[in-house]
């Protein structure tokens, strides 16, 4: 028996981080594998997905999760198969979508977990075909709702959300405007996802690059980065534009407010004279519901290859932690999935 197979590995959160997460945030530990009892199945990881989300869990703050908790493995979601069961619903050999976190095997009594078909790519229903494909689909359709003609402008155009939904937005009619760090996944955008134009976030020009590539204004600005970003967007945008907001990635860490004068009433100014609509949701509290109707039209998608989808993959549990400060930092090219057996 090889020692993986009669330990389990897990990164423990050991702190909470001030401000950027570092390694001494986490621990490493080895232990025995669990005893599964009537009702419960062994889980053994097979991909781990690292996620932007994960920054906020880190911390106790309220929010609209619970904290991971000290001394637990460090949450995530995970693709499994399932090593033993006394469980009536599953059998060994299943493969299932769990958040058994960061860890190589986890007992669960099947609740949260969902099992999965024949896939050729199980790691693509942690991307894709799982939560970030989620995310892009409905943050775009239901509340940016693009029409044929208009101007789409979407940050961290490369990752597993922002590329997704600007091949949705293609798609949909929309000319579609990129923004991402680095001249490699700028023409990634352009040549491999179709996107009109992609600007490079790093130019010092970035702003004006940004006015330029949407001469018309934008209508659907799909925020999950905010910052400078936000600050090149918002006087571009249209009015009656449409800003669904996923995520602020930009400021995750950040424990003060930004320096500089308050621009509050500025924006909200622009929000009520252009008549901007901002909406913030979180995928499954606010359209789990509707994953059935993504799923539908997402997967003939993928399979035809209408939309086009990268993996960043990392081979090892050891690694997870610097992936996953690499993807906060957004060193990571396409969705960042851990290969942990």
């Amino acid at each position: 028996m090889s020692q993986h197979a009669v330990s389990n590995q897990a990164w423990l959160l050991a702190s909470r981080p001030e401000g950027e997460p570092v390694k001494e945030n986490f621990r490493l530990v080895e232990q025995p594998v669990p005893e599964i009892k009537e009702g419960e199945m062994l889980l053994r990881t097979v991909w781990l997905s690292l996620d932007p989300y994960m920054r906020g869990r880190m911390d106790d703050g309220k929010s609209y999760a619970p904290p991971a908790e000290l001394d637990q493995p460090m949450v995530g979601g995970t693709v499994c198969q399932v090593e033993s069961s006394k469980h009536s619903d599953f059998k060994a050999g299943d493969w299932v979508l769990a958040q058994s976190g960061w860890q190589t095997y986890a007992v669960s009594d099947g609740e949260g977990v969902a099992k999965l078909g024949e896939l050729a790519h199980p790691s693509w229903a942690l991307g894709i075909l799982g939560m970030p494909g989620f995310t892009a689909y409905m943050g775009l359709m239901d509340i940016g709702q693009p029409k044929k003609g208009e101007t789409l402008v979407v940050a961290a155009a490369t990752g597993p959300v922002g590329a997704t939904v600007g091949q949705l937005g293609k798609l949909n009619g929309c000319r579609v405007v990129g923004v991402a760090g680095g001249e490699e996944k700028c023409r990634y955008a352009i040549e491999k996802l179709g996107f009109s134009a992609c600007i490079n976030h790093h130019s010092d020009d970035f702003a004006d690059q940004l006015a330029a590539a949407c001469p018309d204004g934008i209508d659907i600005y799909y925020e999950n980065v905010g910052g400078k970003v936000f600050d090149a967007v918002f006087p571009l945008l249209n009015t009656a534009a449409r800003v669904p907001v996923c995520g602020l990635v930009s400021g995750y860490s950040s424990r003060d407010l930004p320096s500089g004068p308050d621009r509050t009433p500025l924006i909200m100014a622009g929000i009520l004279k252009r008549r901007i609509r901002m909406q913030g949701f979180i995928i499954f509290q606010d359209y789990g519901d509707r994953y059935p109707e993504f799923l539908k039209a997402m997967t003939p998608l993928v399979e035809q290859e209408k939309v086009h989808y990268r993996e960043h993959v990392i081979e090892g549990l050891e690694n997870a932690p610097q992936a996953f400060f690499d993807m906060l930092n957004g060193k990571n090219f396409g969705k960042t999935v851990v290969k942990v057996s």
